[in-house]
């Protein structure tokens, strides 16, 4: 009896020295608290602490019955009691004004457990109190007891407060990393991995289901200690011979939107032609010897060329066999009569084709007349045609072979397919140094064994070249995810785009409409149907709103440091609903590594101080000492010297010095006519 004597009088103190106020206006998810008299100082004595009293950007629990209903404190006001104003003489001035807070709902606790969202609101009357360290504790745990947690920092008002995340909430997920350039964003995101891979890196079952790609465009990662050792780095460049090269199959480049990508072609023309030059080389590469059946292809062609009374169809069909045929007209590096390949001519007269070579007398090419055709250096170049190596060599040779039969047949015209072509051609060799695309398919799995991270340096790769690996890299390992899809998803794909603006932006006008759409379309699909194949993307970006908005609405969980620039705090508070008016105008003056977490993963919008990495697991994106390079060696020597502990030869000096003048004082001082197309 003595006991619950004590422990209601407790609560009893405890509830007068923690009420603020009660309620005097509901309005939606709106609050006004009427603050008491009394509660109106900085700090509150409770049991020896000091606690901080109400505040703005605190948090107030609305006693409502039974339940307990949590909000934030968005601004406070001062109104006049008007009731005090009519007799003025009997009250003190600071008694005639009302101090009021403006309470934003958020969420509730049910038994020993902090909820987010609106269960009901408080009424009118309900008192408001403050919440005690137990509480605010709670309201600040966003995993389950049973969850993996790692952690990302400390609440930046009170260190003492850690901020512990779930694992499978967090990377489950669509994440956004947003902030200006020195904000911290990178550091965030090498953060994030970098205790995942901290707590999961040694578990076999991690290594064989996990698996990540970070697309980086500057180079930033690719330090062996950044984030994780298990990682296989890919140093790209398409300056030099000797970098890294992706290894990718056949497949993955013949499928018609890839290489309608690789080629920008157009839907209504230059589409419909790539399919049907897919089709041919898919057929001709499943004969028993593919080489053999293009030569037959390319005499046909040669052969039905031959008799055709278009002279400028005829002459650019030749041009188009030169393409094809120049590395094969002969073997060696010694000249033969076929080099020349001006051995079919044109009678302008008589509109025909004939052949002659080298003055001799000229022939029909007539059915009658047999032999002719064979005559002809390209056609002997034809019977030395072998297949490059270089897969994308192989598919512009194929290109031609379809263009060319495409013209005989009067299929298509020249020019609206030939630009696909030549973008092709121009992409040939900087692609070349990036990916191998071997003719024995072996493994082109980007990962190695036990390293689940694979890092695609871009940092020496041009502007196009940016913008097409992420885009072919990520297209086929979704499809890939997508097409063996189970009833219980195991395994996983967590894409990582840093500085994303460069490969997400809508407003981009260095490509084709045609090409944007299509990378859009892929990010965008990735983003709102990737989770149920277990795909997940994480994009760090310093302006959000360069990015498709689609893209931006769809994350699911938002870190955002310090932004500046209008537009993208326009575009943030647009798309998160749920972040309240104090975290969007604390944004533009947040410390570097402070950053406002909200999203699925958060009961409520907070601003947390990332922990700070060690210097070699730090991300290279960090802020040159300039003074440090502009100071020569010997300058900064002396100075260091100066500022320290001070010159010890000085002191000698001064010490000599002063010895001297105490002496001086003592002193006085890549068919037959039934082609299979």
């Amino acid at each position: 009896m003595e006991k619950t004597t004590i422990d209601h009088d407790d609560y009893l103190l405890k509830k007068s020295i923690f009420r603020i106020g009660e309620v005097s206006s509901v309005d939606g998810r709106e609050v006004s608290v009427r603050v008491d008299q009394e509660k109106n100082r900085s700090h509150i004595l409770y049991r020896g602490e000091l606690l901080s009293n109400v505040s703005v950007g605190g948090y107030v629990k609305l006693i409502k019955g039974f339940n307990s209903l949590i909000g934030k404190i968005e601004k406070e006001y001062i109104k006049e009691d008007k009731s005090t104003s009519q007799s003025p003489e009997y009250t003190q001035a600071e008694e005639r004004f009302v101090r009021f807070l403006s309470v934003k709902m958020l969420g509730y606790f049910s038994g020993d457990k902090y909820r987010k969202g609106i269960k009901e609101l408080p009424l009118i009357g309900n008192e408001c109190i403050l919440l005690d360290a137990e509480e605010y504790q709670k309201i600040h745990s966003f995993a389950h007891e049973d969850e993996s947690t790692i952690r990302l920092g400390a609440l930046m008002t009170d260190e003492r407060v850690s901020i512990d995340v779930s694992v499978d909430r967090l990377f489950a997920s669509h994440i956004g990393i947003f902030g200006n350039t020195g904000s911290g964003k990178s550091h965030t995101l090498a953060t994030l991995y970098k205790n995942l891979f901290r707590k999961f890196g040694d578990q076999k079952a991690f290594q064989k289901n996990a698996r990540f790609i970070l697309f980086d465009f500057n180079g930033e990662y690719a330090n062996v200690t950044t984030i994780t050792p298990l990682k296989k780095v890919y140093n790209l460049s398409t300056k030099s011979d000797q970098a890294d090269r992706i290894q990718l199959s056949s497949e993955d480049i013949l499928t018609p939107e890839i290489f309608f990508i690789l080629a920008s072609a157009t839907e209504k023309t230059q589409q419909p032609f790539i399919k049907r030059m897919l089709r041919l080389y898919q057929y001709v590469h499943s004969q028993p010897n593919p080489t053999e059946y293009t030569q037959r292809i390319l005499k046909v062609l040669l052969k039905r060329m031959c008799r055709m009374t278009d002279s400028q169809n005829g002459a650019l069909i030749l041009d188009y066999m030169k393409a094809i045929l120049e590395n094969e007209k002969n073997e060696g590096n010694e000249k033969n009569e076929e080099d020349n390949f001006n051995d079919i001519k044109w009678n302008t007269k008589d509109k025909y084709f004939y052949y002659q070579s080298d003055g001799s007398a000229w022939e029909y090419f007539t059915d009658e007349k047999q032999g002719v055709v064979e005559k002809t250096s390209f056609y002997k170049a034809i019977e030395k045609y072998k297949e490059n190596g270089n897969f994308i060599d192989r598919a512009i040779k194929f290109l031609y072979i379809q263009l060319i039969k495409d013209l005989i047949e009067n299929r298509a015209q020249n020019e609206h397919v030939a630009p696909a072509i030549n973008k092709l051609k121009s992409l040939r060799n900087e692609f070349s140094k990036v990916f191998s695309i071997p003719t024995n398919v072996g493994n082109t799995n980007l990962w190695e064994e036990g390293k689940p991270l694979a890092v695609i340096n871009m940092s020496k790769v041009s502007v196009s070249m940016k913008k097409l690996i992420p885009l072919l890299l990520s297209y086929k390992y979704y499809q890939e995810h997508k097409n063996k899809k189970s009833d219980v998803v195991t395994s996983s794909l967590n894409i990582i785009i840093d500085e994303a603006h460069n490969i997400l932006s809508y407003d981009s006008t260095r490509e084709s409409q045609d090409w944007k759409d299509f990378r859009l379309e892929t990010f965008e699909e990735i983003i709102k149907e990737g989770r149920k194949f277990g795909v997940f993307l994480t994009i760090a970006s310093q302006r959000p709103s360069d990015i498709s908005a689609t893209i931006i609405s769809q994350l699911h969980n938002y870190l955002i440091h310090r932004l500046i620039n209008n537009r993208d705090l326009e575009m943030v508070e647009k798309a998160i609903a749920y972040l309240d008016k104090i975290s969007i105008e604390s944004l533009p003056i947040l410390p570097a590594g402070a950053c406002v977490l909200s999203g699925i993963i958060a009961d409520l919008p907070l601003i947390l101080q990332v922990d700070r990495l060690s210097e070699e697991e730090q991300p290279e994106s960090q802020t040159i000492a300039l003074t440090e390079s502009w100071l020569d060696k010997s300058t900064e020597e002396g100075e260091q010297t100066t500022e320290e502990e001070g010159d010890p030869t000085m002191e000698d000096k001064d010490h000599t010095m002063a010895e001297e003048d105490l002496t001086t004082a003592d002193a006085s001082s890549t068919d037959p006519d039934d082609l299979p197309f």
